[in-house]
């Protein structure tokens, strides 16, 4: 999981000053290093490492702290916002539309950091906001990156422009003719990568805006990278201009360095973070909740806006109806594990929860929490269409049948049943008190 290293060792370092009623400037000092050496470890820039440091020492050295009746959580609280101000403040970072369409935002960084696939979640994206995005085909240099970004297109619902045997520039040019011609308002311009950053990459780049009013340079560039992908962000920033960054596979990068240092070596802001394979995988970089979830504290919005994208307002509104005139089944339950799948799985949620940080369980933990959710739809969709309606009538012989065909034990089975039994209690008891509900009657739905 994103920061799970970072993450579990800065908590550590602040374990030790919550036991304490008073902090001296040695228990400060020592924390200090502690935290230094967690950001180093997690291939944080070593300059901004140590600058962080310093600031924060000087702040935590004040009375504030010092005197404070808790001076523990004074501490957190401002590593916490120097955390949010090193990766860009407050506000997230927006893309810019124009009031006069079409905006051209161009892709550009090394190759295999994900440009297409990036490209693509980026339309998707945009798609979901209202916008009629168009991609772009220039990069005319990577075998299949044209077919590629076709399949990617068509997934996303976004369509994709291209001339065979086209220059970039010139193509890129015909794509932003073809979009205020056909109602695209968005461009996003697919280009080339390198093995690494040369001056013919560069050179590309700037024929392109030469010939096309570009609004957004965004470089993506991939978090497992570490320091490399910061040198690289700077050596774009520097020779063709950058108005941010996407950093991608944030996910399976348990460091963080990058994401730590991008902003404050190249001047420019993460404006969305990539979080894994599926289109649908792509956040808007808010700094201020990424430092709630490095130090453990959840990221409680992102959580809500997760479950707003994802939910079937229609579904969730019957399931809540269902619920609370106590016709709860098994094919709603499914439904219910199908919502948590979309949400990116148990990993993901707890990285957002406030005290349930995924960086406190153990990757046995987090895969055998998957594993329970596979082996829960397996046995639901081992039953018949009257047992999933009406569990009660599970006899032992189709218990037996279930554990069969779904590939479990008996003991699964009867455990899946119980789990179910309770829950029907805990609704009978809720329904004493529909609010609980949500104004609308809906269980976690939209509220608008």
């Amino acid at each position: 999981m994103a920061f799970e290293s970072l993450s579990e060792k800065l908590n550590a370092a602040f374990k030790k000053l919550r036991g304490k009623g008073k902090l001296s400037e040695q228990d400060i000092k020592d924390a200090m290093r502690e935290v230094r050496i967690a950001l180093l470890e997690a291939d944080v820039n070593y300059k901004v490492a140590k600058d962080f440091i310093a600031d924060v020492t000087v702040r935590c050295s004040g009375s504030e702290v010092m005197e404070s009746l808790t001076p523990a959580q004074q501490v957190i609280k401002i590593v916490n916002e120097r955390l949010t101000d090193l990766m860009g403040g407050e506000e997230a970072a927006r893309i810019r539309i124009k009031s006069k369409p079409p905006t051209v935002i161009m892709m550009c960084g090394l190759q295999g950091a994900g440009k297409t696939t990036h490209a693509a979640k980026l339309a998707k994206y945009f798609i979901k906001e209202g916008h009629r995005p168009l991609l772009a085909a220039c990069d005319i240099y990577r075998p299949a990156a044209i077919e590629q970004l076709k399949i990617v297109g068509e997934q996303a619902g976004a369509p994709v422009f291209t001339i065979p045997g086209e220059v970039p520039e010139l193509l890129a040019k015909h794509a932003v003719a073809h979009a205020k011609d056909y109602g695209n308002d968005i461009v996003i311009l697919d280009t080339a990568g390198r093995l690494h950053v040369d001056d013919e990459l560069m050179q590309e780049l700037s024929r392109i805006k030469a010939n096309v009013e570009v609004d957004e340079t965004l470089l993506v560039i991939d978090a497992m990278a570490g320091q490399d992908a910061v040198n690289v962000a700077k050596s774009f920033a520097d020779a063709a201009g950058l108005d941010g960054v996407i950093v991608t596979k944030l996910d399976g990068d348990t460091r963080g360095g990058s994401a730590l240092s991008v902003r404050a070596v190249t001047g420019r802001p993460i404006k969305f973070a990539g979080t894994g394979e599926k289109l649908d995988d792509l956040e808007v970089f808010h700094p201020s909740r990424m430092a709630s979830r490095i130090l453990g504290m959840g990221d409680v919005l992102t959580l809500i806006e997760k479950a707003q994208d994802t939910a079937d307002q229609k579904q969730t509104e019957e399931t809540a109806r269902r619920l609370l005139e106590n016709k709860f089944d098994m094919n709603d339950m499914l439904a219910q594990l199908e919502q948590i799948n979309k949400m990116g799985g148990a990993g993901a949620m707890l990285s957002m929860i406030p005290g349930a940080s995924a960086a406190k369980m153990s990757d046995d933990d987090l895969a055998n929490s998957e594993k329970e959710f596979a082996r829960i739809k397996a046995i639901i969709q081992s039953m018949t269409a009257k047992e999933r309606e009406k569990p009660t009538i599970i006899d032992p012989k189709r218990k037996r049948r279930i554990a069969a065909g779904s590939g479990t034990r008996v003991e699964d089975v009867n455990r899946l049943l119980k789990q179910f039994e309770q829950m029907n209690k805990m609704m009978k008891q809720l329904k004493k008190n529909p609010k609980m509900f949500g104004r609308r009657g809906g269980f976690g739905g939209k509220r608008r």
